[in-house]
């Protein structure tokens, strides 16, 4: 009797637990059986090693054959096991020697022909090799994106001869590298393209300073979409924990992966008619959803009102706490999601409310009940709201370009650099005796707060968010200390959701 060990990695949300591969061959009647919890592809495996180790030129034993998936109460699916189970077999009959298994991770699809295919979720398997010391060969599909974990040992392939012949010694497959540039801002989304709309220019600046949340409400064709894609232009790079962050979610998803843009800020615009799993996450295998691939990035969601009502509340959670939570009857997953929320609407259901160039047909009470789509709760987490008005032909004409996205970005990136050295964050994540401490206010200031809390009949939720945002008016400003300057300007980004 004959006994190997490999090692690869299962998903668990953006996790990869260890997976021990042990293959064992007895005598008996030819058999291949696979324990640990296998799914549906996991068991479809045998039939996919069979046929790569037989057209590989390697003898398949004809004895009976146990894999066993370690830990037993770890559910695993997808295909990333083949390989492991291939050299498992073929180390436990001795075609090659087992010598050096225990300090390498096997991880990909086999081909019937022996030939390795990219499996999704390789930068998370990456990363968790890496932390525990182990080198990792993968498919040459999926070098790209695991290579971006710097001093990660990977060795890609194309077949598996060429794994056999690295484990065996006799030709060592290179290490893989991959560039890890900074990505570059949209060029084709510069905030010089705007013409007019300052105080929706200032709000985006400001959103991007203190990572606020934003709601823009004017009529169509006023520019809201457009600005909306601006806000990632002018957001700092991401640091590479945060773009590692973000391209393992990315990974896991399955999405198209471009290694050259890694450190731009994720934008996410789903349609309206979304669903609740495909915003938040979900399925039976729990997967991320838009506001998950939206981590440390922008979420912008056109047409507000126009979805459905159970789908917005959903966000209320991940706007507070910066994660969700997928439970199934069979598993549960926790992804990231920290998002910046940019929304769009209209100020009524024929979109020309307002409007001096174009009548209004909507009532008093279809303008109420189209705007109570959006609950108070949801409202009440949005920092910034402003009205975005129509734009006279002689803007569009006439107007010299606004601020290009560099500059702008200059003063966000100020303004974020001083944050982190006050507080080691941004702005919108202060709370408890950190927000006490860093938006004191003067006896002046507190009154002003106070009197236009009173009149707004804003909620304790949204006193705190006017004080974030003085706080970020204030760092852009390159002042220590909120005045009432940046409280009222705060105050004024509170719009929509005053009491009637």
């Amino acid at each position: 009797m004959s006994l190997a060990t490999t090692y690869c990695r299962a998903a668990a949300g953006v996790h990869a637990p260890l997976v021990t591969i042990e293959v064992h061959l007895a005598n008996g009647l030819p058999a291949f059986h696979i324990v640990g919890l296998p799914e549906k592809a996991v068991q479809e495996s045998r039939d996919r090693v069979r046929g790569a180790l037989i057209n590989a030129g390697f003898e398949f034993p004809a004895r009976r054959i146990t894999v066993n998936l370690a830990p037993a109460d770890l559910p695993k699916d997808g295909s990333r096991f083949d390989l492991a189970v291939a050299v498992g077999i073929l180390a436990a009959s001795a075609q090659i020697p087992a010598d050096g298994l225990a300090g390498t991770e096997l991880f990909g699809e086999l081909a019937l022909g022996g030939g390795l295919r990219p499996v999704a979720g390789a930068l998370p398997v990456a990363l968790a090799a890496h932390r525990d010391g182990r080198a990792l060969i993968l498919p040459k599909g999926n070098l790209a994106e695991a290579a971006l974990v710097s001093a990660a040992s990977l060795h890609a392939a194309e077949h598996l001869l060429a794994v056999c012949a690295h484990l065996s010694g006799q030709e060592r497959l290179p290490l893989g590298q991959a560039d890890t540039a900074p990505g570059r801002a949209r060029i084709d989304a510069d905030l010089a393209d705007v013409r007019g709309q300052p105080q929706a220019r200032r709000a985006l600046e400001v959103a991007a300073a203190g990572g606020h949340h934003l709601l823009m409400a004017g009529p169509p064709g006023a520019g809201k979409s457009m600005l909306a894609s601006r806000l990632a232009g002018i957001l700092p790079a991401l640091s590479e924990n945060e773009a590692l962050e973000a391209a393992a979610l990315q990974s896991i998803s399955g999405l198209a992966f471009d290694p050259s843009r890694w450190r731009e800020r994720p934008y996410r615009a789903p349609h309206h008619t979304a669903s609740g799993v495909a915003l938040v996450g979900g399925g039976s295998t729990p997967r991320p959803g838009e506001i998950s691939l939206a981590h440390h990035g922008v979420l912008f969601l056109d047409e507000l009102p126009e979805f459905d009502r159970k789908v917005l509340e959903v966000l209320r959670e991940p706007l507070e706490n910066g994660h969700i939570v997928i439970s199934r009857a069979a598993r549960q997953a926790q992804f990231p999601a920290r998002f910046q929320l940019v929304a769009a609407m209209n100020p009524c259901p024929c979109g020309y409310l307002g409007d001096p160039r174009h009548s209004c047909r909507c009532s008093g009470e279809q303008v109420a009940r189209y705007r109570a789509r959006i609950s108070g709760p949801l409202l009440d987490r949005i920092d910034l709201q402003v009205t975005v008005p129509a734009v006279s032909p002689d803007t569009l004409t006439d107007s010299p370009p606004g601020e290009s996205s560099d500059k702008v970005g200059a003063r966000v990136a100020a303004a974020r650099r001083a944050q982190h050295q006050r507080q080691g964050g941004v702005n919108v994540a202060l709370t408890g005796t950190a927000l006490d401490r860093h938006c004191a206010l003067d006896d002046a200031s507190r009154q002003l707060l106070r009197q236009a809390t009173e009149k707004l009949g804003l909620s304790a939720r949204g006193y705190h968010r006017i004080l974030r945002v003085a706080r970020t008016i204030a760092d852009l400003a390159g002042n220590d200390r909120i005045t009432a300057a940046h409280l009222t300007e705060a105050i004024g980004y509170r719009r929509l959701d005053r009491r009637p």
